[in-house]
C-alpha cells in the first residue's frame, strides 16, 4: 500500500478478538526498516537481511525474491525451515562465511564457501567489523509429545545477536522465554510471536519486557503456523518502538 503525502490513509485488517486494527494516516508497511543506517529486511517467517557495508541474512527459507549474497550467514538449527539448503544455495558464494551449531555444519559440507565456523551458545566470533554471539534458544512449554519439547535445550540450538556498526541486533531463533534472556540488552530484537513451536505474542511481549529492546521486530508467522493478527496482538501488548514489515 502506498502512502501519499498529506492523504488520509486508513486500511481495514483482518478482525482479532474483535478489534478492528487501523493503519493511520503516514503509517505504511514495508520488507525494510532503516534504523541509524542498518537496513534490516524482513524476508519471511525467521529470516533477516540485516546490511550496513556487510549482508548478514539469517535462516532463508522460501525466498521470495532474487537472493541477495550474505557476506555471512547465520542458520540457527537443523529444522527444515531454518536449514534449507536450497534457499542457502541462492544466497552463498565463496566469499560467504557461515556461521551456525555443529549439528547443522556436517549438512553443509557441499557448499562452496569461504568458511563454515561451528558454534556454539556462548561462543562469540569477529568477522571484519562485525560481532556474531551465539544465545541459547529452547522450549519450556512447547512440546511434540508429553515430555518432549520441540527445541530441547541440550540441543544446542541458537540465537544471534549481531553486532554491527554499534547496534546489538537479537534474534532471538525459535524460542520461549528463557532465564538467559534477563541478560540481554540488546538495541533491537527480532521476536517470534506465533505459538506453537515458539513464544506466543503475550510470552513475546513478557520477553520483551525482559530483554528491554529500543525496538522489536516480529517475526515466525506467515508461513508454517501464525499470521499477521499474532503481529498486531503482540504490538498491542508492549510499549516499545514495534516495526511490522512485510516479507520481500
Amino acid at each position: 500500500m502506498a502512502v501519499l503525502a498529506n492523504a488520509v490513509v486508513v486500511q481495514i485488517l483482518p478482525i482479532w478478538k474483535g478489534l478492528i486494527i487501523k493503519i493511520q494516516p503516514g503509517e505504511t508497511w514495508q520488507p525494510m526498516f532503516d534504523y541509524h543506517g542498518v537496513k534490516i529486511t524482513w524476508l519471511g517467517h525467521d529470516s533477516f537481511r540485516i546490511k550496513n557495508g556487510k549482508t548478514v541474512i539469517i535462516d532463508p527459507f522460501k525466498l521470495r525474491s532474487s537472493a541477495e549474497k550474505a557476506d555471512i550467514l547465520l542458520i540457527s538449527h537443523e529444522h527444515f525451515d531454518h536449514l534449507s539448503l536450497d534457499d542457502i544455495k541462492k544466497v552463498v558464494n565463496e566469499h560467504t562465511t557461515i556461521v551456525t551449531i555443529p549439528a547443522v555444519k556436517k549438512e553443509l559440507g557441499s557448499l562452496k564457501v569461504k568458511e563454515i565456523k561451528a558454534a556454539k551458545p556462548g561462543d562469540k566470533i569477529h568477522i571484519g567489523d562485525v560481532s556474531i554471539e551465539l544465545v541459547p534458544a529452547y522450549n519450556l512449554n512447547k512440546f511434540r509429545e508429553p515430555g518432549k519439547v520441540f527445541h530441547p535445550k541440550e540441543d544446542g540450538k541458537a540465537g544471534f545477536i549481531v553486532g554491527m556498526k554499534g547496534l546489538k541486533i537479537y534474534h532471538s531463533g525459535d524460542t520461549d522465554v528463557i532465564p538467559e534472556m534477563k541478560s540481554l540488552r540488546p538495541d533491537i530484537a527480532l521476536l517470534p510471536v506465533s505459538g506453537t513451536y515458539v513464544m506466543t505474542a503475550e510470552e513475546a511481549a513478557q520477553a520483551t519486557k525482559m530483554i528491554e529492546p529500543k525496538l522489536v521486530i516480529p517475526m515466525h508467522y506467515g508461513s508454517i503456523v501464525g499470521s499477521e493478527s499474532d503481529a498486531h496482538k503482540f504490538k498491542g501488548l508492549v510499549t516499545c518502538e514495534v516495526q511490522i514489515l512485510q516479507a520481500e
